[in-house]
């Protein structure tokens, strides 16, 4: 992640302590704010598909609502109908009460009424039952919802002040360490490098390389997946979406969405998962190099696939 840019700097005189310690600190605070931007897209997912279930489920209470209130209105009609001709039922009478509910759990009651109004009044009950059942469940759902969005934003706020606390280590920094710093996170590549003799698979890891080319030179933001900004597993969903697959949005998710395989048998669009928690991803592009998302400040760009300790190589 910022291995180019803490090699840059490596030039300074050891003697430099404070320097040196600095960089090492804004080291640690941007592996720390990547971690917690892969939580932080894992909760933002999880918070979309929750939302998204809410959104299901109340449309068919609102569908079941109305068949509630549909054999309602027919069991009216039947009373009204058997009143004309006669008086109304006593059970017909007790659907109306205040507890219709618990009346008609009292199933021996049923044989008083009509086959007609047997079948309305069972159907009813077995719609209020799962009626319940799922306002219940809609219930446990957006309280599974709060809390997402309550760990949304912790990590938010994480990310946030880990990334400030970096940028005030940075601009703290001497003017010439400064310069060099800024220097190497520009650094990398955005240009196509030596790829001679490459082979790229056709299909679709063919197509998602081509998409990671078409981004490089655009900013690392965190939590981001396209197209304007990326972060790193961002960068891959994106890419790998415009070959018609659909990634798991977090890096140590992606690390299982495929087949593994040794860094030696790696191929271009292959995913290269970093570090031992797997919290960076980038993607193989042929020659030892590697397309990705860096870090804050740096653009997509190329790197040596070694720039970080490689945890493994998954192929979608």
């Amino acid at each position: 992640m910022l291995s180019a840019a803490m090699a840059a700097l490596g030039a300074v005189p050891a003697h430099a302590a404070p320097g040196a310690g600095t960089r090492a600190e804004v080291d640690r605070l941007y592996e720390e704010a990547e971690k917690a931007t892969q939580a932080y897209d894992k909760a933002d997912e999880r918070a979309g598909e929750l939302r998204r279930e809410v959104r299901e489920a109340q449309d068919h209470i609102a569908r079941q609502q109305q068949r509630v209130n549909d054999l309602r209105e027919q069991l009216g009609s039947l009373a009204g109908a058997q009143y004309r001709s006669g008086g109304i039922d006593p059970t017909v009478a007790l659907l109306f009460s205040a507890d219709p509910d618990d009346y008609l759990d009292k199933a021996s009651t049923l044989d008083r009424v009509g086959a007609r109004q047997a079948g309305r009044l069972k159907e009813l009950q077995s719609v209020l039952r799962e009626l319940a059942q799922e306002r219940a469940e809609t219930a446990g759902t957006l309280a599974e919802l709060e809390k997402s969005r309550k760990a949304v934003a912790a990590h938010k706020r994480t990310v946030e002040r880990k990334l400030a606390r970096a940028r005030q280590l940075i601009n703290a920094l001497p003017a010439a360490e400064r310069a060099a710093y800024d220097r190497a996170s520009r650094g990398g590549r955005t240009e196509l490098p030596d790829l001679t003799g490459v082979t790229v698979p056709d299909g679709r890891a063919a197509a998602a390389l081509a998409a990671a080319r078409s981004a490089l030179g655009r900013p690392y933001v965190w939590g981001a997946n396209g197209p304007s900004g990326f972060d790193c597993s961002g960068l891959m969903q994106w890419a790998y979406a415009h070959a018609g697959v659909h990634l798991p949005r977090t890096s140590q998710e992606q690390r299982f969405a495929g087949r593994q395989v040794p860094l030696s048998q790696a191929r271009p669009g292959d995913l290269v998962v970093y570090r031992s928690d797997a919290s960076h991803v980038g993607m193989y592009a042929g020659n030892g190099q590697v397309i990705h998302a860096p870090y804050p400040g740096a653009p997509v760009r190329y790197d040596p696939v070694g720039m970080m300790p490689v945890s493994s190589v998954t192929r979608p």
